[in-house]
């Protein structure tokens, strides 16, 4: 994993999988420096972001009424439930994710996807301008073969997600 910096103070923790470790430093480093930002040493960001278990359940896939349903993952370590149109999101703590995943095959409820994601605990807003500048950051560090995820702090906002969709 390398963290740094992005402009406006952004952070950035990008992962990746390689078999050549100095071509993959090298790409991520020049991504760093065309956008003015800076790589930094492994575990300078910890802090900004936690490991959380995030379980992406279709509602279709719930049997039980929602409450009951919030109990029983409450009884498996959930921390946050997030509804977003067809799907509920549940978190856990890191520590909680095989918890969790114990408890859903238990109670029957299949989900989309569970993975591990490391959440900001603490985010930048920033300008529409500068917010397209850290999204073609994190494109150009998507774009790196050899790298699996990229998180960062910026806000993401209603008006720059509208932004982002033109």
């Amino acid at each position: 994993a390398y963290e740094g910096y992005g402009p406006n103070g952004v952070a950035f923790f990008v992962e990746a999988s390689t078999d050549n470790l100095n071509r993959t430093v090298s790409n991520i480093r020049a991504i760093f420096s065309k956008y003015n930002g800076s790589l930094g040493t492994n575990g300078s960001l910890e802090f900004i972001f936690d490991r959380k278990g995030v379980f992406t359940i279709p509602l279709a896939n719930i049997s039980m009424d929602e409450e009951e349903f919030e109990m029983e993952a409450i009884d498996g370590g959930a921390e946050e439930f997030e509804k977003e149109d067809d799907v509920i999101m549940v978190y856990t703590s890191f520590e909680d994710f095989g918890t969790m995943q114990k408890k859903l095959e238990e109670i029957g409820v299949e989900v989309q996807s569970a993975e591990v994601q490391r959440i900001p605990n603490s985010t930048v807003e920033l300008d529409i301008h500068a917010a397209k500048t850290i999204m073609n950051m994190m494109e150009k560090f998507e774009d790196d073969d050899d790298v699996t995820n990229v998180y960062h702090n910026l806000e993401m906002t209603d008006e720059l997600m509208a932004q982002l969709e033109d």
